[in-house]
């Protein structure tokens, strides 16, 4: 047995913890040596222990046995990269051995990751002012200075949630709150709680009234915005960006919000001019750059789309963010010259660890296109697992979850609210897996004078999270159908309508391109009994590879493996199965090698089945304009294609997990 095998075998998580304490103490007591030795034999043992490498680290430092303590923040940051007392430590070493320069960049990275870490605001205020850079020296001091005067209680949240602590950083947050209702930062720190757990409409609430109580703090109002967008309330977002600009036109925080905020209610002429103004002022601005590139490519003026990302790339080489938007573009080639640039990035070890993730994506792409499929898998791989330990993705729930849909929507449940609901026909639902030719569907169909494509609507999603009630860890959703009232159905239906007026642009119907809601097609049958509803099929490996070499800007944490999502895949099959045996012919399937094979066919059955006259601009699909914001743009842009078929197969030696997993589910 090796010495980590008996190491491993000597302890429990109870020894684990009592050693960790005994650490602490030595620590505390100036045992540096002692406090190295145990935190490194717990290290040994489990590798991936955060606390132990940090306070083994913290032990070597005061030990001045500066090559262990390197070696262990080597070790943490591969474990942790995004540990913010981490970066503080290794800040600490470097002052320590008299590294100013490189002590107040990790310092910066650390309160990049974690705010409210007093200690590195203020040995960066003292270092900078040594450096002769007093006005960030004083900038440094004044965040010290705000963290010295907030309570601690409110110092302990941040530091949870920058942690990942969520749970603890709740509790603790509204135990405070009950003792001071109105206590402005800890209703924003609550607000970001709730957001981070995908309560948004919490999050808006609370952010609501604390505007209200500070109108002048620009954090709320920062904060404000951003959950008002996640709500996809851009109207709202928008005047409270406008208000911001109102303020200080010539701020160029407040024009890049305004710009962001322009974006998402259409106005791409609005948004450009303001980057352009950002720019200005600050021309190598690379976040102000990428953002332009994402306008200029959901307007698909694509050439101008990748000489901003490269200009982000230029101002900023680790811009982990612009790479991987040019290898979202699907048909972009990145050149050798920069394919070493990502290579040489991603070996650095103080890389972000978004900016690690979305290289880990763009390096696969850029590999899959020269066709060396062992180095793609392997960078593809790597960026699922990074984003994987993010996610708190449970495959035997979201099972239990639609197992729960198929046990509540019965036909005796629809026979009971038969013809009720809001009767209007507006909607387009087109449903499924992402990756499933959902966004060439909704192109076909956005093309007919009488369908407006809008976006991947998160409403009918919002209202089964309302559904589902607030007991923590109980859902009364869909068990609460059973119970709703017929006018409730009605005010569920017309108050969709009404929300997603915003989006539309006066056709008679609109499309509605959220693939999730596949899992509440109960829920809109019931409250829209009108509306269409399309689901986008795709064969089953083509559909789940191209999930896993997509990094989705948010949600869809099911794709981060290959397990999970062939799962995924069977459980969305075998919903479906039983939405066409309780609602038959109430969903019209579309295969997308059907439409690769008979586009006009296809296209004149989907019109029939929406009711609306055939129109051959809907076969000339690629020559509409109009803004497509998802993965697929710029392949919508093009005549239809089979260049996505069969990509997996160069890969199949690496898929055996996926392709296990979809056994059960039969050939399409």
């Amino acid at each position: 047995m090796s010495a980590i095998e008996t190491a491993k075998a000597g302890q429990t998580n109870t020894t684990v913890a009592d050693q960790l304490d005994r650490a602490k103490q030595q620590l505390q007591a100036g045992d540096h040596a002692g406090a190295l030795t145990t935190a490194r034999a717990v290290a040994v043992a489990e590798r991936d222990n955060v606390d132990a490498l940090y306070i083994a680290a913290v032990a070597a430092r005061f030990a001045h046995d500066f090559s262990a303590a390197h070696d262990l923040h080597r070790q943490l940051r591969e474990v942790a990269p995004e540990f913010g007392r981490g970066w503080q430590e290794a800040g600490h070493l470097a002052r320590d051995e008299g590294r100013a320069e490189d002590a107040v960049r990790l310092y910066a990275r650390a309160v990049q990751l974690n705010p409210a870490l007093a200690a590195s605001w203020a040995a960066q205020a003292q270092l900078l002012q040594g450096l002769g850079r007093q006005a960030e020296g004083h900038a440094a001091r004044l965040q010290a200075e705000r963290l010295a005067q907030l309570p601690r209680e409110l110092v302990a949240v941040t530091n949870m949630i920058h942690e990942g602590r969520i749970l603890k950083a709740e509790k603790l947050c509204r135990q405070f709150l009950q003792g001071n209702p109105r206590h402005v930062e800890g209703m924003r720190l609550l607000a970001d709680i709730g957001s981070r757990l995908g309560v948004h409409e919490d999050a808006e609430f609370l952010l609501e009234n604390a505007v209200a109580f500070e109108p002048d703090n620009i954090q709320l109002r920062l904060d404000y915005i951003q959950v008002l967008r996640k709500r996809q309330k851009f109207a709202e977002a928008l005047e409270q960006a406008r208000a911001l600009y109102d303020r200080d036109p010539a701020n160029p925080l407040f024009q890049s919000h305004l710009a962001i905020e322009s974006l998402q209610t259409g106005d791409y002429d609005r948004a450009l001019a303001l980057f352009e103004q950002v720019l200005k002022v600050l021309p190598e601005d690379p976040a102000t750059h990428t953002s332009r590139g994402h306008a200029l490519k959901t307007l698909g003026r694509q050439g101008e789309a990748i000489a901003s990302y490269r200009r982000a790339i230029a101002a900023r080489p680790e811009q982990g963010d612009a790479f991987y938007a040019l290898a979202n573009l699907k048909t972009y080639r990145f050149t050798d010259e920069e394919i070493a640039v990502m290579q040489a990035q991603i070996a650095r070890g103080d890389l972000g660890l978004m900016d690690r993730v979305h290289l880990e994506f763009a390096l696969g792409k850029a590999f899959e296109d020269a066709q060396d499929f062992a180095q793609s898998f392997r960078h593809y791989d790597a960026g699922n697992n990074l984003k994987r330990q993010q996610t708190r993705y449970d495959a035997d729930q979201m099972h239990a979850e639609l197992a729960a849909q198929k046990a509540v929507c019965t036909p005796e449940l629809f026979a009971a609210h038969e013809n009720e609901g809001y009767e209007a026909p507006d909607p387009i639902f087109i449903l499924g897996l992402p990756r499933a030719g959902s966004t060439l569907l909704e192109q076909i169909l956005a093309s007919h004078s009488q369908v407006d494509g809008t976006l991947e609507l998160p409403n009918i999603l919002a209202l089964a999270h309302r559904l589902r009630g607030d007991k923590a860890g109980q859902s009364n959703y869909p068990a609460v159908l059973a119970e709703v009232s017929d006018e409730q159905l009605g005010d569920f239906g017309r108050q969709y309508i009404e929300d997603t007026r915003i989006h539309r642009q006066g056709a008679p119907f609109f499309i509605d391109k959220m693939p999730n809601n596949f899992r509440h097609i109960g829920l809109i049958h019931l409250i829209l009994p009108n509306a269409k509803i399309i689901d986008a099929r795709r064969d089953p490996m083509d559909c789940c590879f191209s999930c896993f070499k997509q990094l989705f800007a948010e949600g869809q944490e099911f794709t981060y493996g290959l397990e999970q999502i062939g799962r995924y895949y069977a459980d969305y099959v075998d919903l479906m199965a039983h939405w066409d045996a309780v609602l038959p012919g109430r969903v019209l399937r579309v295969q997308h090698e059907d439409v690769l094979e008979d586009l006009e066919g296809q296209v004149r059955r989907m019109l029939d089945f929406c009711r609306v006259p055939f129109e051959q601009a809907c076969v000339d699909f690629h020559r509409t304009e109009r803004a497509v914001r998802t993965a697929s743009s710029e392949q919508v842009r093009q005549p239809i294609s089979r260049a996505g078929q069969n990509a997996w197969r160069p890969y199949a030696e690496w898929l055996e997990p996926l392709t296990k997993a979809l056994s059960s589910v039969g050939p399409e």
